[in-house]
């Protein structure tokens, strides 16, 4: 594993703040690789059926041949949230998204690895009980996670 690696623990954190302060690290440190974990855990704020409607209105948008195309895996939905955040279409922001990981669960390599929490983007900061999973967003979108698919 490699010294500069920062790794995330994703679980209770609100996407859009999560992925603003991964988005501003990732700018600013050049050399530093960053490694989210527990994607499906990362919560969206907002009542579950606007939070479903909107990523339902979202995948549909376009027509099949000619997109825009939005995925359906909580790893992917977390990526694709992060390169919103970044000048992905520049050299600059295209090293920065080079440098991001994010998984689904913990991968054996980072288990032992202390993880780092983003205090800023907890969920524990919403006064509103009202939130949902990516896990459960995906899954209303298509998603089938690996423990569902051995049944």
């Amino acid at each position: 594993m490699d010294e500069e690696m920062e790794i995330i623990d994703g679980e209770g954190l609100i996407l859009g703040r999560l992925a603003s302060e991964v988005a501003k690290q990732l700018l600013k440190e050049e050399e530093k690789k960053i490694a989210i974990v527990n994607a499906e855990h990362v919560v969206i704020s907002g009542s579950k059926e606007a939070v479903f409607r909107e990523y339902k209105t979202r995948k549909n948008r376009g027509s099949k041949e000619q997109g825009p195309f939005f995925p359906k895996m909580p790893d992917r939905i977390v990526r694709r949230t992060i390169r919103g955040m970044l000048p992905y279409k520049r050299v600059r922001g295209r090293e920065a998204l080079s440098r991001l990981r994010v998984y689904l669960g913990i991968p054996e390599e980072y288990e032992k690895v202390k993880r780092k929490k983003v205090e800023t983007a907890s969920a524990e900061r919403l006064s509103l009980a009202k939130y949902v999973t990516l896990g459960e967003v995906s899954e209303k979108l298509g998603w089938v996670p690996k423990q569902k698919e051995r049944k």
